[in-house]
């Protein structure tokens, strides 16, 4: 049943350099089996959104009047993109995470599959949804 569903996030990482090599053939590949994802993950009511990131911004840390501003991408591996997605359990969001586009286009691809914490239990405070 979709109400008692949990949201989870895959944060997909993968080399910066990962599909500089495609040929624009197999660049429209990539994107159309990522459409295809998307499109099944949306038939099956598990997707909430899934976004690409550009490979460009910054990573800030600090303080009140002591801030840093550096690259976000100081190693080769960065976060490519992210879907949101409903899943019974923790199990079911790795099975849907294992069937993204990434494994079968590049061989350097990682998803970082977080449960998302809805309510503090402490002070039962609920956190908005978007």
């Amino acid at each position: 049943m979709l109400n008692d569903m949990k949201e989870f996030m895959l944060l997909i990482r993968n080399q910066a350099d990962s599909k500089t090599t495609f040929s624009a053939e197999r660049n429209l590949q990539f994107l159309e089996a990522c459409r295809v994802y998307i499109e099944k993950l949306t038939k099956n009511g598990n997707l909430k959104s899934a976004q690409p990131l550009v490979r460009e911004g910054k990573m800030i840390s600090g303080s009140n009047g002591s801030w840093n501003e550096a690259p976000y991408n100081d190693g080769n591996e960065v976060i490519v993109g992210y879907y949101h997605i409903l899943a019974n359990n923790l199990d079911e969001a790795i099975a849907i995470a294992k069937g993204n586009p990434e494994f079968e286009y590049t061989t350097t691809a990682r998803i970082e599959v977080r449960p998302i914490k809805m309510k503090e239990e402490s002070t039962a405070y609920v956190y908005p949804k978007g």
